[in-house]
């Protein structure tokens, strides 16, 4: 009997299959770093314009770039922004490991946390919610949602050309990332320094764009 007689049919069309769908998941791992670095510098040039369409940096902010407690808003957001960023490149890859994105994260959250404990011992009970409530946490919950629309369009858009195995998922993460940095430039406007104001209605803002992110993607990806 011929060997060509031994084969399990249909053997050969799956084995062509499964070649064509390794070289599509190598070239998708190959290109779609590319592509969330250029979604990353979309976004952030589209949440500069909005943030400069609808705002304006403070007058003394260059004086206040000294203080702890405003450098302090820019050690939670910035690092925020570029550890989600670097986590969606992993989570757009088909079963890609995460690597050490979710420890930065982690400790993003410890330096959250520490800043919050040094201030309530510091500042006497009576002034907590003051600090916590502040002057402007309802332009907190506006402005910040406002400015990280550009980069989530920008970053759905990014993740579209990947194979995110959970949408919903992947969208919340664009969310995080998307209102990390528009919160990065909704801090050099806002008059709110206290570590507890910036952990809960940053926070809070955040958390409104991982949904919206959500929603996203459950919807486009």
């Amino acid at each position: 009997m011929s060997p060509d007689n031994d084969r399990v049919p249909g053997t050969t069309i799956g084995t062509d299959r499964l070649i064509r769908v390794l070289s599509k998941d190598a070239k998708v791992r190959v290109r779609f770093g590319r592509v969330i670095v250029l979604a990353a510098i979309a976004g952030l040039v589209a949440a500069a314009i909005s943030y400069l369409a609808m705002l304006h940096p403070r007058p003394d902010l260059e004086a206040l770039l000294r203080t702890a407690r405003v450098l302090f808003k820019f050690l939670v957001t910035v690092p925020l922004a570029g550890a989600m960023i670097g986590l969606l490149d992993r989570i757009g890859r088909p079963a890609a490991p995460l690597g050490a994105w979710p420890w930065l994260l982690g400790g993003i959250a410890a330096v959250l946390t520490t800043g919050v404990g040094v201030e309530l011992a510091m500042s006497p009970p009576a002034e907590w919610a003051t600090r916590l409530v502040g002057t402007n946490a309802g332009y907190c919950l506006f402005f910040i949602p406002a400015i990280a629309i550009g980069p989530l369009v920008c970053f759905i858009a990014a993740l579209r050309q990947g194979m995110p195995s959970c949408p919903g998922l992947a969208g919340a993460a664009a969310g995080v990332a998307s209102g990390a940095m528009a919160a990065a430039f909704y801090a050099t406007h806002c008059p709110d320094d206290s570590p507890l104001f910036v952990a809960t209605w940053y926070t809070l803002a955040v958390g409104i764009t991982a949904v919206f992110g959500y929603v996203a993607g459950r919807r486009f990806l």
